[in-house]
């Protein structure tokens, strides 16, 4: 097991808080890996997340996003529903957070053939897009605006 120590970094730096905290968060989430999931790039700005949650109805789980955060919790209530011999799909309570990007935001979720997959979009604002800037002498309408391409 490691363990990073950030004081040194936290002395010279302003405004990485986030980053640091992102890496602690990385390194705790190692820990729990119920549900499996994957995380896909469809396109240059979209996402998908994908949860194998057998066993749950979509009225069991919660997304809920909020800042750069997607949270995805399940709750099952406990229900005997047999005598069972073996027990190898597991539907316990879970919460998974995905930190997720500036500007990224969850647009879609669906549930299908017991996978929940969560549609996120890049949409970087107008203002923040690059832009071609006019030099004295030279007309505005012959300025071209460049194409905006995510970082």
């Amino acid at each position: 097991m490691r363990t990073y120590d950030f004081s040194p970094l936290w002395r010279s730096t302003i405004g990485f808080d986030r980053l640091f905290d992102l890496a602690e968060t990385a390194h705790r989430a190692g820990e729990d890996n119920y549900p499996p999931y994957n995380i896909e790039r469809l396109a240059e700005d979209r996402y998908q997340i994908s949860l194998a949650v057998a066993g749950f109805a979509p009225s069991d789980i919660a997304i809920t996003a909020e800042q750069n955060v997607v949270t995805i919790e399940g709750s099952k209530p406990e229900k005997a529903e047999g005598d069972f011999l073996y027990r190898g799909i597991s539907t316990r309570n879970f919460k998974r957070q995905f930190s997720l990007a500036d500007h990224v935001e969850v647009k879609s979720a669906a549930f299908d053939n017991g996978l929940l997959k969560i549609e996120l979009v890049r949409e970087i604002p107008e203002a923040m897009k690059p832009r071609r800037i006019a030099i004295n002498g030279v007309p505005a309408d012959k300025v071209q605006k460049l194409e905006a391409k995510a970082a």
